[in-house]
């Protein structure tokens, strides 16, 4: 694990959107990818045994969706920051996974420099 890397758990059920964010993710030198799912029942597993900082989660999901995942996610492991990132662009999704307790919200069609907005020096 890299030093006081923030660790990241990317949930989806395209494995294209996983294995992009992923290559992404990795290319960040201060970012450790430390496991990925793609539904919702693993992503409460991982996140309660590895604790990442982050959760990057999709709402819509086989065997548990990311809201009632959020939920979960959140009940075991109140300090993570899980943010949905989803094809949903209606209010209602949205407003559901941030009650969840998702910190934010971000569309599929964000650009990366969106979910990236930290200053370069």
């Amino acid at each position: 694990m890299k030093a006081s890397a923030i660790k990241v758990l990317l949930v989806d059920d395209h494995r294209i959107i996983l294995d992009g964010l992923s290559a992404l993710l990795r290319s960040e030198p201060d970012i450790e990818v430390v496991a990925e799912a793609e539904e919702g029942l693993a992503a409460v597993r991982l996140a309660s045994e590895l604790s990442p900082d982050v959760v990057v989660i999709d709402i819509a999901m086989p065997e548990l969706d990311g809201i009632d995942a959020t939920r979960q996610i959140k009940g075991r492991n109140p300090h993570a920051i899980v943010i949905a990132l989803s094809a949903r662009t209606d209010a209602q999704s949205a407003l559901q996974i941030l009650e969840a307790g998702a910190t934010g919200y971000l569309s599929k069609n964000a650009a990366f420099s969106q979910l990236n907005h930290r200053p370069r020096s």
